[in-house]
């Protein structure tokens, strides 16, 4: 099946009053259990490789980036490619070369007119190669070992007057959110600003991402996307199956050496895992109401 387009998929889950789920890739075995977890749930889904992931990869996106690739196109089920929260002008300007349709830009540490100036110049040269960007304003705290932001402390939540000045300013094609959800929970305990959340969406006129979903209960993920959530991202969870089993596997088989023997049951962990979070999302998703009958 031909590469799906991030836009595309996201664009028909807003008008569809629903959200695609969008999954970290670390490794192959990461690419391949989500595209047969999507596969499994009859569902479109998008494979996100994140600057991090890059960086475990010596700073090259390309060969993981064409691994992810090959996935999606031998998929049965849509699949799209996103570079995700990316800080490095260096590594945006990659992501076109290497199959990437879409990318995050994330100049959310700054402050505020810095981040619309970094934002709005990596807007204009990703849309002159064909790209979607999704930015971010406020902070979905715990990345990169950071403790979660308080939820009173400033830029912790995304203000909506100052949110709809910054996609007018920056001309971003859809927008993460800070609304309780944190990067890295290995617990399912955060709870999101649901009222916060409405004022966004009636604030903004373009889909709206949640970062941090890991760690969001699964009816907190339905009614935040009945709230107005189009794309839900995902990856602690996948990291958290795949090391329960390759935990699993050695310690039922110590001497065991062939990576083989671990990865395989890790794979099938995660994608097992992608199916329950898309059946969750797929649960959520509006009834879209049928038209009259004619008289």
């Amino acid at each position: 099946m031909p590469l799906a387009a991030t836009g595309d998929l996201v664009a028909t889950a807003a008008a569809e009053r629903r959200a695609v789920a969008a999954f970290n890739v670390i490794t192959l075995e990461h690419a391949e259990a989500i595209v047969e977890g999507a596969e499994r749930a009859g569902s479109p889904v998008i494979l996100q490789i994140s600057e991090n992931a890059v960086a475990f990869h010596h700073g090259r996106p390309g060969p993981l980036a064409r691994a992810a690739l090959e996935t999606a196109r031998a998929a049965g089920v849509p699949v799209a490619l996103h570079l995700d929260h990316v800080h490095s002008t260096s590594l945006l300007h990659q992501a076109a070369d290497c199959g990437f349709g879409s990318v995050m830009f994330d100049a959310s540490r700054l402050p505020y007119e810095e981040n619309v100036a970094a934002t709005r110049a990596a807007v204009l040269w990703a849309h002159q190669h064909g790209l979607w960007v999704e930015a971010e304003l406020g902070q979905v705290g715990g990345k990169d070992g950071a403790a979660p932001l308080d939820a009173h402390a400033p830029g912790a939540r995304t203000d909506p007057d100052e949110a709809r000045a910054y996609v007018a300013a920056t001309g971003v094609d859809a927008l993460a959110v800070a609304v309780g959800s944190s990067h890295a929970m290995t617990t399912r305990t955060a709870r999101l600003d649901h009222a916060l959340l409405g004022r966004l969406s009636e604030a903004l006129h373009l889909p709206l991402v949640l970062h941090g979903s890991s760690g969001v209960p699964d009816e907190e993920l339905r009614q935040a996307v009945t709230g107005g959530l189009s794309k839900i991202n995902i990856g602690t969870a996948l990291s958290t199956a795949m090391t329960g089993a390759v935990r699993a596997h050695l310690a039922e088989n110590p001497q065991a050496v062939d990576p083989r023997g671990y990865l395989g049951p890790g794979r099938t962990a995660m994608s097992r895992t992608v199916t329950a979070f898309l059946g969750v999302l797929d649960a959520a998703a509006a009834p879209v109401a049928a038209p009259a009958p004619a008289r």
